[in-house]
């Protein structure tokens, strides 16, 4: 779930002696990354019928694993927004891929790095179809649920300050929660990330009932997350997720890696796959990384059909920069 984690500041950089570790070397060590997770958000982790894992997120995991290990090697660990920031500055996780919003605050305190934005999420709102609701204007002087302690609360008061509307919040400790009480009536409308409501709700027995606005009320730059003080792991990170974005738009893809990487003849697909140069060397990795990457997750496009399309959900912002969004990708040279 892409939960838009409130800068609590309780994290008083107790991982100022984890800050200066070698994550890589640790990682490597070990044999396989703990990834931290926040179970159960169709789209982005849950459970499939087969007991596995599967989602946006933990593709992200599986991104780094193949990059340092050309193979998927991973032990993810459930988290909570309570403690994540915690357990990620203690050393418990080597990860958070579901990441949180890029805020000023969180990037200034909480002793952590984010590693480029991979998901472009914005804040809406779910309603009864009946209800008579069309846009976010109708919502003034409605009940509206909301997880407690988050930029959500946040946005969703400026938002109605902002234009003037009145409404009355129904906090609870998570999204699960919120939704439940939406549910039973005690509120006239939830609001979270839309990505993960279209999801948590796709499985709904009156899913036809609701109604996901079309209108956003924030723009949520999300970003994976690692401590800070380790620059190199910070590169793997980020290096690794732009692989994912600059396959798009070299037009290469899990199903045709192979192909292209005997093919080839663009410089920069060459350099990207490993057959040209040593980048892969800059950040302590074999070269072949990328295709690992590339060849046991897919590009960008292959998560997306993976995990959100089954949804419903387009891509919007999360489009290539070619095709009116907002992801482009960093040149591999």
């Amino acid at each position: 779930m892409h939960v838009l984690i409130h800068c609590t500041l309780l994290l008083i950089f107790a991982a100022a002696t984890c800050a200066n570790a070698d994550t890589l070397e640790e990682v490597t060590k070990r044999g396989y990354l703990r990834c931290g997770v926040i179970e159960g958000s169709p789209g982005f982790t849950s459970l499939n019928d087969d007991g596995e894992r599967v989602g946006f997120d933990i593709d992200h995991c599986k991104t780094i694993s193949a990059a340092v290990f050309g193979e998927i090697q991973i032990e993810y660990v459930p988290i909570t927004p309570h403690t994540v920031f915690t357990l990620l500055q203690g050393g418990s996780i080597d990860i958070f891929p579901d990441g949180a919003t890029w805020s000023f605050t969180r990037d200034t305190t909480l002793g952590l790095d984010y590693t480029g934005v991979y998901f472009w999420a914005g804040q809406g709102f779910v309603v009864r179809r009946d209800s008579g609701v069309k846009t976010v204007a109708d919502l003034d002087g409605a009940t509206i649920c909301v997880a407690q302690g988050t930029t959500l609360e946040l946005n969703l008061s400026d938002y109605f300050d902002t234009h003037g509307m009145q409404y009355t919040p129904v906090t609870f400790a998570d999204a699960d929660k919120g939704l439940q009480a939406y549910q039973s009536d005690r509120c006239d409308a939830f609001t979270n990330e839309r990505a993960s409501t279209a999801g948590r709700i796709a499985g709904w027995p009156d899913r036809d009932n609701h109604v996901i606005l079309t209108e956003v009320i924030s723009k949520e730059p999300m970003a994976a997350m690692v401590r800070q003080g380790d620059p190199r792991w910070r590169d793997i990170a980020l290096w690794s997720f732009n692989v994912q974005i600059a396959a798009e738009e070299l037009g290469i893809n899990q199903g045709n890696v192979d192909e292209i990487r005997a093919h080839t003849e663009n410089a920069e697909a060459e350099r990207l796959l490993g057959l040209h140069g040593d980048l892969g060397e800059a950040l302590g990795l074999s070269n072949d990384w990328a295709y690992n990457i590339i060849k046991l997750v897919g590009s960008y496009p292959d998560l997306w059909a993976r995990n959100f399309e089954p949804l419903g959900l387009e891509r919007g912002l999360n489009a290539n920069w070619k095709d009116g969004g907002l992801h482009s990708a960093l040149p591999f040279r």
